[in-house]
C-alpha cells in the first residue's frame, strides 16, 4: 500500500460525503472505503465485535482507533490490485487518527474537505433519518454527534492546511453542483 494514492474524505454528518464519493468512483475508478459502512455491516454480522460497536455507536462515541484501522487496513489489501486509488470516507475524526493511519498504513496524498453548516446538516439528517432507520439519525444525536465532529476535526483540517493537502468543498448547494466543484480539484491532480 505504500505507493497507494489515499485521499481522506472529511465532512460533517449529512456533509454529502458518501454521496460525492459515489460520484467520484463512478468517474475516477477509485475505491470508496466508508469507516461508517465498514462499521455498520460489522454490526448487521451480528459478531461479538459488532455488537460492542453497536454499544458505541448508540451513545454517539467514538469507535476505538485499533479497531477502525484493522478494519481500513483489511479492505485496502483486498482492493489494493483493481483500484487507481482510495477515498477514505469518515476518517480520520480526530489528528491522532490521521498520523497513525499515515504510520501504520499509508501517506494520504489529500483530504477532500466537505464544508456544510450545522443547519443544513441537521436538516438533511432528520430527512435521510425518516426512511433510513439508522440508529443516530434522531435529533438528540445529531446534536452531539455535530459537536463532536467539529471539536475533534478541526485540528486535522488545521494539520493538513499546513502541509497544503486540503481541497476545501463548499458543499451547501445540490449534488451536481458540489461535484461540479469535486471535479475541479480531481482533473487537476497528476494522479
Amino acid at each position: 500500500l505504500k505507493d497507494a494514492k489515499v485521499v481522506f474524505v472529511v465532512g460533517g454528518p449529512g456533509s454529502g460525503k458518501g454521496t460525492q464519493c459515489a460520484k467520484i468512483v463512478e468517474k475516477y475508478g477509485f475505491t470508496h472505503l466508508s469507516t461508517g459502512d465498514l462499521l455498520r455491516e460489522e454490526v448487521a454480522s451480528g459478531s461479538e465485535r459488532g455488537k460492542k460497536l453497536t454499544e458505541i455507536m448508540k451513545k454517539g462515541d467514538l469507535v476505538p482507533l485499533d479497531t477502525v484501522l484493522a478494519m481500513l487496513k483489511d479492505a485496502m489489501i483486498a482492493k489494493a490490485d483493481k483500484s487507481k486509488g482510495f477515498l477514505i470516507d469518515g476518517y480520520p475524526r480526530e489528528l491522532d487518527q490521521g498520523l497513525r493511519f499515515e504510520k501504520e498504513v499509508a501517506k494520504c496524498t489529500c483530504v477532500l474537505y466537505f464544508d456544510v453548516s450545522n443547519e443544513t446538516m441537521t436538516k438533511r439528517l432528520l430527512e435521510r433519518g425518516k426512511s433510513s432507520g439508522r440508529v443516530d439519525d434522531n435529533e438528540e444525536t445529531i446534536k452531539k454527534r455535530l459537536q463532536t465532529f467539529h471539536n475533534q476535526t478541526k485540528p486535522v483540517i488545521d494539520y493538513y492546511s499546513q502541509q497544503d493537502k486540503v481541497a476545501h468543498i463548499k458543499a451547501e448547494g445540490s449534488v451536481d453542483e458540489i461535484f461540479t466543484e469535486v471535479k475541479k480539484f480531481m482533473d487537476n491532480q497528476s494522479w
